[in-house]
């Protein structure tokens, strides 16, 4: 074997500037948001410092202030401030950001407390440092990462596709390199080819192996000691779309689905549900017996309507609305959407649907655990966009049931709601409602609840 062959990637390297100068960029993203974030941290402690002594660093306090930013950028490491999902997602970021400053400063207590040197901490300037920095951390985070995702179209990797065949066109932002013209062959038993290709591969993120199915195996052992993620390029089972691959009895298996929250965030998810849901009924308690009351006095039947609807699992379940129809006119399949002059909407009942006052009794639903406040809107099996029942329009309908239904949503927010006449309404909603299920947080749900009060009078509830 030559070894002396090795000396080639050098040179060949040398003819790709892109791939000589190249760096982790998701590194680079990371080391970024540490800054800023310690900026934000140094301008509180400044802030709070003005506010109370007004001096910029009051005798005594340069310890404190060192401990909040050792113990803050400590905090947020841990809780994972600065990783990719951070970077794809940014409230995740101002979440884990503002997480990491509230346990910053309760481990700054106990500290100060076993060491006894509480005396030195100011009420006012540590309040006042903790408010400035809990405000400029989710207002900073929102910026830069709107900017860092606007900037680098949502790529935060350095990718490679490596293509041992026909070339092919890469996406935006992504290096592709012939392998022939780079002189990579797939030989994990050549030296001198698996320092080539770690030369090619130094300062990247990713690599994706274009290659047929006779070489797939040799390309995976080069890959394998690379210490960089690597991927084999394969279209045998993209209609599958798996999300991961697992193993029985020494066996791969493709992973093609699975819930899109862990066990924590389903707890977190349920516990919001509650904690709005009890005071809210209890609150609404006078409201909902005088529309009740309205509805008997309005006209003949029942105060609720239930219907049939598809929820969490595409299992059914029945959804309590307040009956804004006469009742010897209801559609319990669904099929006919409700219009503007609709004479089977009754006279409270357009005031009902209006104001969305009608939805109100599904808060009983989210306390029986068949809902959730936030989530994609349920819909009857019977309910059609134009002439078309909804999945026979998008197949990727049923995925947006992996999340409880909510009684309003990412699409009611961004003002998809009412009939849906078109394809295209239907489409509009259900993307909203998949980008909702693959990039659900917390903060999210509380974001989607404070914009609902902009829209529970809509001109297309009716």
């Amino acid at each position: 074997m030559n070894l002396e062959r090795s000396a080639w990637s050098l040179t060949e390297a040398a003819k790709h500037p892109q791939i000589a100068a190249r760096r982790p960029l998701r590194v680079q993203l990371y080391a970024t948001l540490l800054i800023l974030d310690l900026a934000v941290v140094s301008a509180a402690v400044i802030g709070g410092a003005l506010l109370r002594f007004g001096e910029v660093m009051p005798d005594g306090w340069r310890g404190v202030s060192g401990a909040i930013l050792a113990l803050y950028a400590i905090t947020a490491v841990g809780l994972g401030a600065y990783t990719l999902d951070v970077l794809r997602n940014p409230m995740s970021g101002i979440a884990r950001a503002t997480g990491a400053w509230m346990l910053a400063f309760a481990l700054l207590f106990l500290l100060s407390y076993f060491l006894k040197v509480d005396q030195r901490l100011s009420r006012m300037m540590t309040g006042s440092t903790f408010v400035i920095g809990f405000a400029a951390l989710c207002a900073v985070r929102q910026l830069a990462g709107d900017t860092i995702r606007r900037r680098l179209q949502n790529r935060f990797t350095n990718d490679i596709l490596l293509v041992d065949g026909p070339m092919q066109k890469a996406p935006p932002g992504v290096l592709a390199l012939n392998a022939a013209e780079v002189g990579i062959r797939p030989d994990p038993s050549d030296a001198a080819m698996l320092i080539g290709l770690s030369d090619i591969l130094k300062g990247a993120d990713r690599v994706v192996i274009s290659c047929s199915r006779g070489t797939a195996g040799r390309w995976a052992q080069m890959l394998k000691g690379s210490n960089i993620q690597g991927e084999i390029l394969t279209r045998d089972y993209d209609d599958l779309a798996p999300l991961g691959v697992a193993e029985l009895e020494g066996h791969t298996t493709l992973v093609v689905s699975a819930g899109p929250l862990n066990f924590r965030q389903r707890v977190a998810k349920r516990a919001f549900d509650l904690a709005l849901t009890v005071p809210a009924l209890i609150v609404l308690a006078p409201v909902l017996l005088l529309v009740a009351l309205a509805i008997k006095l309005d006209s003949r039947g029942p105060i609720f309507f239930r219907q049939p609807r598809v929820g969490h699992g595409n299992l059914i379940f029945k959804i309590y609305k307040f009956r804004s129809m006469r009742s010897e006119r209801t559609d319990v399949a669904g099929n006919r959407s409700a219009s503007r002059d609709d004479d089977r909407v009754t006279v409270v009942g357009r005031f009902l649907r209006k104001t969305s006052i009608d939805e109100l009794p599904q808060l009983i639903n989210v306390l029986l655990g068949s809902m959730s406040i936030v989530g994609p809107r349920p819909h009857a099996l019977g309910s059609l966009a134009g002439d078309q029942l909804f999945w026979h329009i998008d197949e990727r309908y049923w995925h947006r049931h992996a999340l409880k239904p909510g009684i309003t949503g990412l699409a009611q927010v961004r003002g998809f709601r009412g009939a849906t006449h078109t394809r295209e309404h239907l489409t509009s909603r259900l993307q909203a409602d998949l980008e909702y299920v693959s990039g659900w947080s917390l903060w999210r749900d509380i974001s989607i609840v404070l914009r609902t009060a902009k829209v529970l009078v809509h001109p297309d509830a009716y």
